[in-house]
C-alpha cells in the first residue's frame, strides 16, 4: 500500500483563519482531500478530527504540520505524542517550520541527539507561550473588573410587549417562537430571557 501524507491544520478559535497554513500544505503538494482542518484548542490532544487522522495513520504515513504549536501546546504531551507516533506506529513527521524536525530522513546519532533537544525546545516555547495567553486574559479581566467595566454578553433590551408575550408562553398561549417572531428577536434570545422573567 502506498505511503500517504497527511497535513493537519488547527487553530485555536473560529475567528483564526487558516489560510496561511492550507497554503503551506498545498507548497508542500499536500492533496485538499488529505488535509485535516480542526479549530479546537491545542492544550492536549483529546481533539476529535485530530484523534480520526491519527487513526487513519499506517506506517510509513507522513503527518505534517506548519509549526510545532500547531500539533499541541502541552509540554509533556507534545513528547508523548511524538514518541507514540514515531516509534508506536511508526509514522513519519515534518513540522514545515523547523526543517530539523523531519523523521523521514535517517539521521546519525548527533542529528538524532540535535532534533530531540530541537522538539523539547520548541515544545517548551509552546506550553509556556499559551501559559503566558492563559495570564494575560486572567490580567486583563482583572483589570476590566477594578475599572468597573460589564464582562460577558451585553443585555439586549426587550420591547415593551415582552412582558405579556413571556406570561401568554409561560401559560402555553403562544409558541416560543411565534412569541419571537412577533418581538423581532431570535428564538433563542426570547428563550433564554423568558426563563429568567417566570418559573414555569
Amino acid at each position: 500500500m502506498k505511503e500517504m501524507v497527511y497535513g493537519y491544520i488547527r487553530v485555536s478559535t473560529k475567528e483564526q483563519n487558516e489560510a496561511r497554513q492550507i497554503h503551506a500544505m498545498l507548497d508542500f503538494g499536500i492533496a485538499a482531500e488529505n488535509m485535516v482542518v480542526e479549530k479546537q484548542s491545542g492544550k492536549d490532544f483529546q481533539r476529535p478530527c485530530y484523534r480520526e487522522l491519527v487513526r487513519r495513520l499506517r506506517p510509513g504515513d507522513v503527518l505534517v504540520v506548519k509549526s510545532i504549536d500547531r500539533l499541541g501546546r502541552n509540554y509533556t504531551e507534545i513528547l508523548e505524542e511524538w514518541a507514540y507516533l514515531t516509534k508506536t506506529l511508526n509514522v513519519a513527521i515534518v513540522v514545515l517550520d523547523m526543517p530539523l524536525l523531519d523523521t523521514r530522513r535517517e539521521r546519525d546519532l548527533t542529528g538524532q541527539l540535535i532534533a530531540d533537544i530541537v522538539l523539547q525546545l520548541l515544545s517548551y516555547v509552546a506550553e509556556t507561550e499559551r501559559q503566558n495567553i492563559r495570564q494575560r486574559q486572567a490580567e486583563g479581566i482583572r483589570a476590566a473588573r477594578k475599572r468597573g467595566a460589564s464582562l460577558g454578553r451585553k443585555q439586549i433590551t426587550m420591547p415593551p410587549d415582552f412582558a405579556a408575550l413571556a406570561g401568554a408562553w409561560c401559560q402555553g398561549e403562544i409558541s416560543a417562537r411565534a412569541a419571537a417572531e412577533r418581538l423581532g428577536i431570535s428564538h433563542q434570545t426570547f428563550l433564554r430571557r423568558v426563563k429568567e422573567f417566570c418559573a414555569c
